[in-house]
């Protein structure tokens, strides 16, 4: 009992700190499965077992061979097919396209290439799309067992505790009603999104610049430096001997080493270039503002809560910052004393080992890269798209595992100079790795402690002369909330335990509560945070939270009542 207690505390601590602490999960999921190691709950065979599991390495040789994908035209032709005819029919044809492809590649590569076309595209708002795009990259992870990493997890653990493994396609049935129902309501809720135009929005990027000493500019007024009519730009501020001077006068005289606060839009920083003696925050590190990318900051990221200046920015990335956009929020105050948040958009200027730095992809998603991968040759393109389809098909019919395909895949690749080892080493995914293969050994304690039978006993005892359609619900909706709150992976370890100790102890079929837990694992559609790619549109369209709760919550409903009716009816009890 003692056990039990110990792993049920460590467990809620897990959840808690994963909720309100900015510490990383990868961090947080390692530190639990460490104590468990030391408490003697979690063998070192188990350990290791984990983390060469079959489905997790299978997972993390799908993410690298889809860094080949990423590289051919097939998303860049894609999008040019989005936007014909009406709204509702270009949304219509976005979410066909995005729930198919994202289906068989990883849909954060998805929704990157599709993002920048809709950024791009004039027809249509953008704000009006991004989001729908996320939720229906999500949609389409549910139709095969490569869709999502939730479904290989599941799979991985149903493995290490001896029961029968999934199929390519048993996820298909509910995952395609998935994409008709909840799909056909994503589109009838779009009503509710903002319309933001690029113009209204372009205030939101926070750039500063330093008045040099032998600049032309001193001594001469705001209106005299004509910096009250730079297009796209305001001068929003002055520092001046840690003094802030806001709002800034047409006759305010400027001074050496004035720090002058613009907010704009960053593709018109070159008429700030142009000005005598302005350096940028960038500069100061002894960057170029020649090659600039844009970040995200991911939710995990070491950055969070903590200001430029205190997190040695150039030093740990090779890169610094040239101005950084929030949400339309009007930031105030140096830009080094700017304390990071998780969603920030962040326009970096890059040095030549920014690209090889193996943090960069643990802290940012990154929108448009650095340097731009050489376009395939068409044998190479051929190669990696036909292979890739042959990994599939071989996969799906039993001709071999998924895992033997893609390692001859992968060889292919490398072989043929499609990937590169400072490439799959950059982008190599270690904290998803870390994560996924902690949960397997956080579920085996959970198990074996016991916790996850008593749960489901009491469970039992609240619903036990309610028919199982009813635990079913229960199981869904406590799947989802821990989805929004800590990741899917995490989600689908703790709960896919209790799922199945239920359907034993109810003395029913255990699939329809494994599929309902790896269906409900992958639907995060209230909160900005609980999926990248929703952390990833939530900057480029410019929303606020509450965007996401008002479509949010209707998606989030129509997505559990389909998973609670259609999973019994394919998987009957």
């Amino acid at each position: 009992m003692s056990s039990m207690i110990t792993v049920a505390i460590s467990i809620i601590l897990l959840i808690l700190l994963s909720i309100f602490s900015r510490i990383s999960h990868a961090l947080l999921f390692s530190i639990t499965t460490l104590t468990f190691y030391c408490l003697g709950f979690v063998s070192q065979e188990t350990l290791l077992q984990s983390t060469v599991n079959n489905a997790v390495v299978s997972l993390i040789m799908l993410m690298v061979a889809s860094l080949a994908l990423e590289r051919t035209r097939v998303l860049t032709l894609a999008s040019r097919f989005i936007y014909k005819g009406s709204y509702h029919y270009s949304l219509f044809r976005l979410g066909f396209l995005s729930c198919v492809i994202s289906g068989f590649l990883n849909n954060t590569a998805v929704v990157a290439t599709l993002m920048g076309s809709i950024v791009k595209n004039r027809q249509i708002p953008a704000s009006k799309l991004l989001i729908p795009l996320s939720y229906f990259a999500m949609l389409g992870g549910s139709l095969t067992l490569i869709g999502t990493s939730t479904n290989l997890i599941v799979n991985g653990l149903l493995i290490s505790q001896g029961l029968p493994e999934l199929s390519f396609f048993s996820f298909t049935p509910v995952g395609i009603a998935l994409c008709i129902f909840v799909g056909g309501t994503i589109i009838l809720l779009t009503r509710f999104l903002p319309t933001r135009i690029d113009t209204d929005d372009q205030n939101d990027f926070f750039i500063e610049a330093t008045v040099l000493p032998h600049s032309k500019l001193i001594d001469k007024t705001i209106s005299g430096n004509k910096l009250r009519s730079l297009n796209a730009l305001f001068l929003a501020e002055i520092i001046r001997d840690e003094q802030l001077i806001s709002p800034v006068s047409p006759c305010e005289i400027i001074q050496a080493n004035d720090k002058l606060l613009f907010c704009g839009d960053i593709t018109d920083l070159n008429q700030l270039k142009r000005l005598n003696g302005l350096a940028f925050f960038a500069e100061e590190s002894g960057l170029s503002t020649q090659n600039l990318q844009q970040v995200i900051v991911r939710a995990d990221s070491i950055l969070v809560n903590k200001t430029l200046k205190s997190t040695h920015f150039r030093s740990q990335f090779d890169a610094a910052v040239v101005a950084i956009q929030r949400n339309g929020e009007r930031l105030s105050g140096k830009l080094g004393e700017q304390y990071i948040n998780a969603g920030d958009k962040l326009i970096v200027a890059t040095g030549n080992d920014f690209i090889k730095r193996k943090n960069v992809e643990r802290n940012f998603i990154s929108i448009t890269p650095a340097i731009k991968d050489e376009q395939l040759e068409p044998w190479q393109e051929a190669l990696t798209i036909l292979g890739f389809l042959a990994v599939l098909t071989g996969a799906a019919l039993h001709i071999f595992s998924l895992f033997s395909g893609l390692l001859f895949f992968i060889i292919a690749l490398l072989m043929s100079n499609i990937l590169d080892g400072a490439t799959i080493r950059r982008r190599f995914p270690f904290g998803i790795w870390v994560i996924v293969s902690c949960s397997l050994c956080i579920a085996t304690v959970f198990v074996k402690s016991g916790l996850a039978n008593y749960l489901s006993q009491q469970l039992m005892q609240h619903i036990g002369h309610y028919s199982p359609i009813v635990a079913l619900a229960i199981i869904i909706i406590i799947t989802m909330f821990i989805t929004e709150v800590i990741t899917n992976n995490a989600a689908a370890a703790l709960v896919l335990p209790i799922a199945i100790a239920t359907a034993q102890n109810l003395d029913v079929s255990t699939l329809p509560f494994i599929m309902a837990v790896a269906y409900g694992a992958s639907g995060s559609f209230i909160s900005p945070y609980g999926y990248q790619t929703n952390l990833m549109v939530m900057n480029a369209g410019n929303y606020r939270f509450s965007d996401f709760i008002k479509i949010g919550w209707g998606v989030s409903i129509a997505y559990f009542v389909v998973i609670w009716l259609f999973t019994p009816l394919i998987f009957p009890f």
